[in-house]
């Protein structure tokens, strides 16, 4: 439907005009949405880069803590005080969609336009990466059962399919069932699109030559005599290509204010690197002043694969970083409360209870550590939700204080919008304006071994990592084939700063259990698998999907 006459957004191409583009830079896609040329970020290279914003969180409670509201509400809250500002966000899955959290798009006062379109397919992205995904996919099983050189016997495919949707009931499936045979029988499953490799090389991929040459070297399998089968054996990465030539390109959106907005990739962070794309990185750090980007769930997850990874990729280092903290986050670490996935908060958790609060403030401490540890200038945004009482945010704001971090604000912008974080943004404006001294946390020339270790004791707080034995033999075999000097990404849980979700706070004095590892050749890492992960999660009890409906207009509710 068109904008209505109270809306308070305004025309795309107004929004790419502020920004300096013009029509032939801009393909509109609807009312609200548009997608950029595809060079656009080489065609204005010779452009002043801006300053880089990351935001992160403390270990969230199963609802999340508002880092993409807070996100939302510092880019408008920047240009309300005349900083040129975009706002850099991830594509929500359906998964949290319809499962626990609900839509990624922000909320309240403080949200995406097109909310509705961006949490529901928006411009089709996730689909065009499960059809590339699931085509090749289908071209292994169709090689290996026409046993074509170079030859893949059936257990020596590991490549899978992936939807994006909670359903536990694909993660492990039979296939070959049917006649003619042309797929192999033998067990494989689904993982979430947003988990898959494809997706990963989308959001890391510089360009589009960049993207097939990444595609072509995604490892479908082993071939009979131990040698790596890739896309390429296979022809793929061209077809491949094809579904994705349109998905590469940035989704250029505005919030509320009317704030440019590019929502682009969607990883998660517990289960894949969980940044958006380089590409709109890259694009946007040449059209603003500053750029707010948001990483997936804490700084032991999504803002730890920002340094290590994706910044790696890019080139783009943060100049600052918020942390994001709630007062019932904080009250969760403390183990008082029973919080569990699928399941209302306790209302005691939304009381006052200082005594909780205090136990909990160890899980700050232990973010605002990780970060400082990676040289970037750090800000605290303590996120105001409406029942938090003004007593214990005064006495959050003073404890942070005390721990030596003078760069902590309240932000409201749930409620106020950008008017609510103006005070946040004046923090970040100045934080940027320090001296960066970046250090990742490992080498790319350390051993595999080594690197997982160095997260274990310098992000996660663990003693050591321990490696199963079949992920020992994996790193034997991604080392004999030379996939050396790749970043590691590991797969753990968000609510935990180890691989327990049962160990709340700043835990320590534990061993971080590495059970599966994986060669993402493509996209450019090692994927290391914590105990009790699954890259296809299931649905809670009373999934969000059963409050979601459509009302006589069109409009969806309940999202």
């Amino acid at each position: 439907m068109p904008p209505s006459s109270h809306s308070t957004t305004r025309p795309l191409i107004e929004i790419a005009s502020d920004l300096g583009l013009d029509s032939n830079q801009i393909e509109p896609f609807g009312w609200h949405a548009g997608k950029v040329s595809i060079d656009l970020h080489e065609a204005i290279a010779d452009r002043p880069k801006g300053k880089f914003i990351g935001v992160t969180a403390i270990n969230p409670t199963p609802f999340g803590e508002g880092k993409t509201v807070v996100s939302i509400g510092l880019a408008m809250a920047m240009n309300r005080i005349g900083k040129r500002t975009i706002v850099n966000l991830r594509q929500p899955s359906l998964a949290p969609v319809f499962g626990i959290k609900g839509g990624g798009a922000g909320a309240g006062a403080c949200h995406l336009v097109p909310a509705q379109d961006i949490n529901v397919h928006f411009t089709g992205d996730l689909h065009a990466v499960a059809a590339a995904n699931n085509l090749l996919a289908a071209l292994a099983d169709n090689h290996a059962a026409r046993k074509k050189p170079p030859v893949l016997p059936k257990n020596g495919i590991i490549w899978r399919r992936v939807l994006d949707m909670n359903d536990k009931g694909l993660a492990r499936i039979e296939l070959g069932l049917d006649e003619p045979i042309q797929c192999l029988k033998r067990e494989t499953g689904f993982d979430l699109t947003a988990a898959s490799e494809v997706m990963s090389v989308l959001s890391l991929a510089s360009n589009l030559s960049d993207l097939r040459t990444r595609l072509q070297r995604i490892m479908v399998g082993v071939g009979e005599n131990g040698e790596p089968v890739t896309a390429s054996h296979l022809g793929a990465g061209g077809a491949m290509t094809a579904l994705l030539r349109n998905a590469i390109r940035p989704n250029l959106v505005q919030t509320c204010e009317g704030t440019p907005a590019i929502v682009h990739g969607g990883p998660f962070a517990n289960i894949s690197h969980g940044n958006n794309s380089v590409i709109a990185d890259l694009t946007a750090i040449r059209l603003a002043d500053y750029v707010v980007t948001e990483s997936g769930f804490g700084s032991d997850l999504g803002a730890e694969k920002l340094f290590n990874i994706k910044s790696r990729a890019s080139g783009i280092v943060p100049d600052a970083e918020v942390i994001v903290c709630t007062l019932r986050a904080l009250k969760y670490h403390s183990g008082k409360f029973d919080v569990r996935p699928g399941r209302p908060l306790p209302s005691a958790i939304l009381s006052p209870d200082r005594d909780a609060l205090e136990a909990g403030f160890q899980n700050l401490l232990a973010h605002i550590d990780n970060v400082q540890r990676f040289g970037i200038p750090v800000v605290v945004a303590i996120n105001r939700f409406p029942e938090d009482g003004h007593e214990e945010l005064a006495w959050l704001k003073d404890a942070v204080q005390r721990h030596g971090m003078g760069r902590v604000e309240i932000i409201d912008a749930f409620s106020r919008g950008g008017l609510g974080g103006v005070d946040l943004a004046a923090a970040v404006v100045d934080a940027c304006d320090q001296l960066v001294r970046f250090q990742p946390t490992y080498e790319l020339e350390d051993s595999y071994e080594v690197k997982l270790d160095k997260l274990a004791r310098n992000v996660y707080g663990a003693d050591r990592a321990e490696l199963s034995q079949e992920a020992r033999e994996s790193l034997q075999k991604i080392e004999a084939i030379g996939a050396i000097d790749l970043p590691v990404c590991v797969a753990k849980t968000q609510y935990s700063m180890s691989h327990d979700p049962k160990l709340l706070g700043h835990p320590k004095s534990f061993v971080f259990p590495v059970h599966q590892i994986r060669l993402l050749a493509g996209a450019g890492f090692v994927l290391a698998i914590a105990d009790g992960i699954s890259l296809m999660p299931g649905l809670p009890k009373d999934p969000a999907a059963s409050r979601i409906d459509v009302d006589a207009n069109g409009n969806i509710i309940g999202l």
